[in-house]
């Protein structure tokens, strides 16, 4: 077993060249994340994923595909799924049936989508989506409030959002796929658009334990990876929580008992580029992530251009290694290896088809 493969990271095209083979094969990487400009329709996604595991087996094909306006893949069969948002909708629209009814539909209908997203990307091999969203949607009650997440949150209770997200999730694993919380310990607070400035708020531990983050611990025996935000709570530590020891080992595993694999959100992003005050590398970013408690770090667009700056980040997180300036953990690779999807997933022709399948489609909103 790889002693630790932390990076994931990302490739300009519609198939690998060269260049691709050479970094996915680096020892440090441990999966791929896709984008839309990865993608043509059904077949060549097949066929990228293929090529992907022709080069390591145990690499995780990951893409942000939670519905609503998040979805990287739209045309060619793919179910256009609802936004969160309209699942805690249909929880608070009780319509003409029993009290409770739509709470009850709604988590039906969350279970559905859960299920189609994970057995549709599986269909085409992909293995992980980062999905459910657990920030609560404040921009429901305060239209100040953040604008980036919105409707991509289920709702504005902590324990809607819990059972909405439990529910997404169970539909996940129906079809094999493990599941990823985001943005630890809430970006829906926040106005600021973490990928071109940095996101603060400003309440205190409490208040956030009490609301954004209370999800968190009420799904800690189920959730199987974490994915913090980019924001800093000055309140609780200077650094963003994805650089943040106090965030992710006192607090997040430590006192809410999550032991599921971490992943550092995008650290191209502007959030990302500034630790204590100055704005820092890719290696350095990465090497702080990890310290802070991260099992995986991810590394985004950063392919287009010919993918320099991802060399620069294999080559230095490589040398930081050797240095001792970051330890490879074991812990941290068999987190990773168990994101990896559980079962055959079934081909797509026979997905279209199957009872289950369409039963799901239709419960969808």
């Amino acid at each position: 077993m790889n002693p630790h493969a932390p990076l994931i990271l990302d490739i300009a095209g519609t198939a690998l060249n060269a260049d691709d083979r050479r970094r996915l094969a680096h020892p440090l990487t441990g999966g791929l994340i896709l984008f839309a400009r990865n993608w043509h329709h059904r077949a060549q996604l097949a066929e990228l994923c293929a090529q992907i595991k022709a080069v390591r087996e145990d690499l995780l094909i990951c893409v942000d595909h939670e519905g609503g306006r998040v979805q990287r893949f739209r045309t060619d069969g793919f179910t256009h799924l609802p936004p969160m948002r309209a699942f805690g909708q249909m929880w608070m629209d009780d319509g003409k049936g029993a009290a409770g009814s739509g709470a009850l539909r709604a988590q039906n209908a969350a279970s559905a989508a859960g299920y189609v997203l994970a057995a549709e990307l599986r269909a085409c091999g992909v293995d992980f989506s980062f999905t459910p969203v657990l920030d609560l949607d404040w921009a429901d009650t305060d239209q100040s409030r953040s604008s980036v997440i919105g409707d991509r949150a289920f709702h504005a209770d902590p324990r809607v959002v819990t059972v909405l997200a439990k529910s997404l999730m169970h539909g996940l694993l129906r079809a094999g796929m493990a599941a990823c919380g985001k943005h630890f310990p809430g970006h829906g607070f926040v106005r600021a658009d973490s990928h071109i400035e940095i996101p603060v708020d400003r309440r205190s531990l409490k208040a956030i334990l009490a609301d954004d983050a209370a999800p968190y611990g009420w799904l800690s025996s189920v959730l199987t990876s974490v994915m913090p935000a980019h924001v800093v709570y000055p309140r609780v530590d200077s650094r963003p929580a994805g650089f943040s020891r106090r965030w992710l080992e006192d607090i997040l595993r430590r006192q809410l008992g999550f032991d599921g694999a971490i992943f550092s959100d995008d650290l191209s992003m502007a959030g990302a580029r500034r630790i204590d005050g100055r704005e820092v590398g890719y290696t350095e970013a990465a090497v702080a992530a990890l310290d802070a408690g991260c099992d995986l770090v991810l590394l985004c667009n950063q392919s287009l251009d010919g993918g320099q700056a991802v060399d620069e980040l294999l080559d230095g997180l490589a040398e930081a290694q050797l240095k001792g300036r970051w330890q490879a953990r074991e812990a941290s690779e068999l987190r990773r290896l168990s994101l990896l999807p559980a079962g055959i997933p079934a081909p797509w022709d026979a997905l279209m088809c199957s009872t289950t399948y369409q039963q799901a489609l239709a419960l969808l909103p």
